[in-house]
């Protein structure tokens, strides 16, 4: 199993961010956080994906376990998920822009593709 990133945050504040991370992604198509929020959030959103590619039922029950908006899941089945059934992966790229202002964090913009 591939080791996850702790993010500086206890289990349950992870995983909770995380999922609103993936949900706004899927919801907005791209996102602006750190390096390694996105590079996290790409794993998980790439997971989602792939399940809704298969498009039956338990895999849409396995999405909503983990998306929070049923719109966003809905959106997910029927728009995104077609756009990439030709690809095999990679269905997100994260672009690094610099240093946050305040902390000099590293910034990146996730988007899907």
């Amino acid at each position: 199993m591939a080791t996850l990133r702790k993010l500086g945050r206890e289990t349950s504040h992870r995983k909770a961010m995380l999922r609103n991370q993936v949900t706004s992604l899927l919801r907005n198509g791209r996102i602006e956080t750190t390096v390694t929020r996105a590079k996290e959030t790409q794993r998980m959103t790439e997971k989602m994906i792939t399940l809704a590619k298969k498009g039956d039922l338990h895999a849409r029950r396995q999405v909503l376990s983990y998306v929070y908006d049923e719109d966003v899941v809905k959106d997910l089945f029927e728009n995104i998920a077609p756009k990439y059934a030709e690809r095999s992966g990679g269905y997100t790229r994260v672009l690094k822009v610099g240093p946050r202002r305040g902390d000099g964090a590293e910034m990146a913009i996730i988007e899907l593709v």
